[in-house]
């Protein structure tokens, strides 16, 4: 069954190129609005040769990664210390809530202005659209946790590091690696916006400069990297989670 849909899969990606090099040539459509598959190949081997295309996806690649690790780190981290202290909780959340209905792409420019064309702007980017995300499904995580659970850790004289790890922390995994692959595909937009408004390098920066040039092959290429970056990433959360959360049962498919 499994190889009937790869085939299936398969056709349909060979059917979409097919339509792909064809309907703008009989649309008459210039390559500047829509270019051919074949014209966008050929851009492709053209960056590579003349626009350091390695390094440009190795950069994105680089703070891609970095935002989503820093940033999972960080909303975790807080998320677990919200959600022990129900105190804190309230005198924080406020704050918090403020600036995830913020939109986050838009303290690109502020960030611009205070560290310059470096690469703190996009980093720092993709960890502040990274971070909520894990915040918010840890914290929830935790608030669901059954206490009578945790009290009877308490009766049998468990300390709070032993249940934090023995019950906070594995009942909290689902939700965060829900939030990891969500924020897995985040990662690459904040990154992305950050080279677009003020990055020198990645795959962002391509796409500025394939927009002043008119040159739609070199944004498709760098869409297409781009998209292939959050799929790697996706693919390694998964990975991991199937490695931590082996003993949680699988549907079966049928």
């Amino acid at each position: 069954m499994n190889k009937n849909y790869t085939a299936a899969s398969f056709m349909v990606a060979v059917l979409m190129v097919i339509a792909w090099e064809y309907i703008p040539q009989l649309g008459g459509i210039p390559s500047y609005i829509i270019p051919t598959f074949s014209e966008t190949m050929i851009e492709l081997v053209r960056m590579y040769q003349s626009e350091s295309l390695v390094n440009h996806v190795l950069s994105t690649f680089q703070m891609t990664a970095l935002g989503f690790v820093i940033g999972s780190a960080l909303g975790a981290f807080l998320g677990f210390i919200l959600g022990s202290s129900e105190l804190l909780e309230r005198i924080i959340s406020p704050y918090i809530l403020a600036l995830q209905i913020a939109p986050k792409v838009a303290f690109a420019p502020l960030f611009i202005m205070w560290f310059g064309y470096t690469a703190w702007p996009k980093l720092l980017v993709t960890i502040l659209i990274v971070f909520f995300p894990i915040l918010v499904n840890v914290l929830q995580s935790m608030k669901t946790i059954d206490r009578d659970m945790i009290n009877l850790a308490r009766a049998y004289n468990l300390s709070r590091f032993q249940i934090f790890m023995k019950i906070e922390l594995p009942s909290s995994l689902p939700n965060l690696f829900a939030g990891l692959r969500i924020c897995a595909t985040l990662a690459v937009i904040g990154v992305t916006v950050g080279e677009m408004v003020g990055g020198n390098t990645g795959l962002g920066y391509l796409i500025g400069y394939g927009e002043g040039q008119a040159n739609a092959a070199m944004v498709f290429n760098s869409i297409a990297l781009l998209t292939f970056i959050g799929i790697l990433l996706y693919i390694l959360v998964v990975y991991m989670e199937n490695r931590v959360l082996h003993y949680i049962p699988k549907k079966e498919q049928h």
